[in-house]
């Protein structure tokens, strides 16, 4: 039997860097000041979208240089899968948005599923701007529901992990971007 590590690095090994960690470290860099020129002046609260989106926030925020709060939230449509399915909420934010300026930040944009049943509900719960900022949009040549402010890398229309992606709930912890090869996942 098979061992969950030895799948792992199965996987890993027959993956592709789509992005080096250098690109990765670049891109969250650009990204700070980029966010810190929109929303310096607005005391925003600043939403991780867990699971996939804890490695983004966690480089990004010590590089903005302004005062915010800090929360999040836990909405997914994969699990373990690596295909979409019907989203399910899992964790609400514990900060009140009413009246907010409020900056999502999530691993990846692909469908635009999630991100745009966020943005909804939390417009719905009173937030006065909700802006967003993932670290990746998939490249997928489909019109998607809702378009990220603030974009990192684009990303072939591949299965990708890495930097808080997961394929099958492994490898977000690595620095950099991998894609499975065409037809795995």
């Amino acid at each position: 039997m098979d061992k969950p590590a030895d799948n792992a690095w199965r996987i890993l090994e027959t993956a592709e860097q789509i992005c080096s960690a250098v690109v990765v470290s670049a891109a969250v860099e650009r990204l700070a000041g980029e966010i810190t020129v929109r929303l310096q002046s607005d005391f925003p609260l600043v939403l991780g979208v867990m699971r996939g989106g804890v490695v983004f926030a966690g480089h990004l925020l010590p590089q903005l240089r302004f005062p915010l709060e800090f929360d999040y939230l836990d909405v997914t449509r994969y699990g373990e899968s690596t295909r979409g399915g019907s989203i399910s909420w899992k964790v609400a934010p514990g900060t009140t948005v009413s009246g907010r300026t409020v900056l999502v930040l999530d691993d990846i944009l692909d469908e635009g599923q999630t991100l745009a049943a966020i943005r909804d509900a939390l417009l719905a719960a009173g937030a006065r701007h909700v802006y967003s900022a993932v670290f990746a949009e998939k490249e997928t040549g489909r019109t998607k529901p809702v378009g990220a402010d603030f974009v990192g890398v684009r990303v072939p229309n591949r299965y990708v992990f890495g930097f808080g992606m997961d394929v099958k709930g492994l490898w977000r912890n690595l620095p950099g971007i991998y894609a499975l090869k065409d037809g795995e996942g």
